[in-house]
């Protein structure tokens, strides 16, 4: 009898998410864009490796075999696929997909962009090949190619957090700085490389999305791992959270950390089933905080990660405001998420 009536319970719970009440905002549903980049069929009809059979260790080796010249010859021919192939060479995907933009990316490192839906794109501040510490921002709803800057606040919010810290807390100018040196040890990517909600309606209460970022995610840091970068920290907001959870086991990471999650669709950090060090921050006025930690019928994401009984190492949030308000300048969060970033919290 209790356990159905916690059932009924977490079922109207979950009905009260998806009407819209405790803070959530209806959003349109949402198609996952996956599979291959953009240019696919001409690299196949090539005789190149198929970008989705094909792991990025083995792409690695693939670009590694070949000379500088001929390593041109494929970026000219198939710029779309060459910058979006995770283990292709950093300073390549960025040359790639420097031909394939705008000049709003003038001079900006673009590890990925995908045009195809809202579009997506993974910008990076560093230098991937040399950094001893590389973090990933990872964002929740309504973040894409045509509105990135939420994401990449965050990002520069923590590239200064680290430079601050890499100075003595005297803050780099920005007239001088490069800043695809910025921080030295630390390279930091903003992550828009799946399809996130609009809103935070059905799309946000469910896993689709997330399953289909998990997918891109993990390429992503194995990508990472195949051509010689560290096993990064990833910082996940609201429902990129998700991602992260369901992406977990898989992930080439030693860090993963939380902040306004509706829960990782685990019920604790063992189940997630990762070596990383599980963080999680929550700040008292988060809106995120009404939302029911429940799952039913394939809605919500399951217990709230800064709950002590999930084992989630705790972030002090106590002075951030608000949902987004975790890297403000200042703030406990961001301190601890820039110490973590460089390795430097045990």
């Amino acid at each position: 009898m209790r356990r159905y009536t916690r059932t009924l319970v977490a079922a109207a719970l979950t009905t009260t998410v998806v009407a819209g009440t405790a803070g959530w905002a209806s959003g349109h549903a949402q198609q996952a864009v996956t599979g291959a980049p953009v240019g696919a069929e001409a690299w196949r009809a090539d005789g190149l490796p198929d970008p989705e059979r094909t792991s990025p260790a083995d792409i690695a080796a693939f670009f590694r075999g070949l000379s500088p010249a001929r390593q041109q010859e494929l970026l000219r021919a198939h710029p779309s696929v060459v910058g979006n192939l995770d283990g292709v060479p950093p300073k390549l995907r960025y040359e790639a997909n420097a031909r394939t933009l705008g000049p709003e990316y003038a001079g900006r490192q673009v590890l990925a962009v995908d045009p195809r839906g809202r579009g997506q794109i993974a910008l990076v501040d560093g230098d991937l090949t040399t950094a001893e510490h590389v973090a990933v921002v990872v964002p929740g709803s309504d973040i894409d190619a045509g509105n990135v800057r939420p994401l990449t606040d965050m990002a520069d919010a923590l590239r200064r957090a680290v430079d601050s810290r890499t100075t003595g807390g005297r803050t780099a100018d920005s007239r001088t700085t490069d800043r695809h040196t910025a921080g030295g040890r630390t390279a930091v990517i903003a992550w828009a490389g799946y399809t996130t909600p609009v809103g935070v309606g059905v799309d946000a209460a469910t896993g689709e999305l997330a399953e289909a970022g998990a997918e891109r995610l993990t390429r992503l840091t194995d990508g990472l791992a195949a051509v010689g970068a560290p096993a990064p920290s990833l910082f996940c907001h609201s429902y990129g959270s998700v991602v992260c959870g369901l992406a977990a086991h898989d992930l080439k990471v030693k860090d993963l950390v939380v902040f306004g999650s509706p829960g990782m669709r685990a019920a604790n950090v063992g189940e997630l089933r990762t070596s990383a060090r599980v963080w999680a921050a929550k700040d008292p006025s988060d809106w995120i905080d009404r939302i029911p930690n429940v799952r039913f019928a394939g809605l919500g994401h399951g217990a709230d990660p800064t709950d002590p009984e999930f084992g989630a190492r705790r972030v002090p949030a106590d002075d951030a405001h608000g949902h987004d308000g975790y890297f403000a300048p200042g703030t406990q969060s961001l301190r601890t998420f820039a110490a973590i970033a460089q390795g430097d919290v045990r």
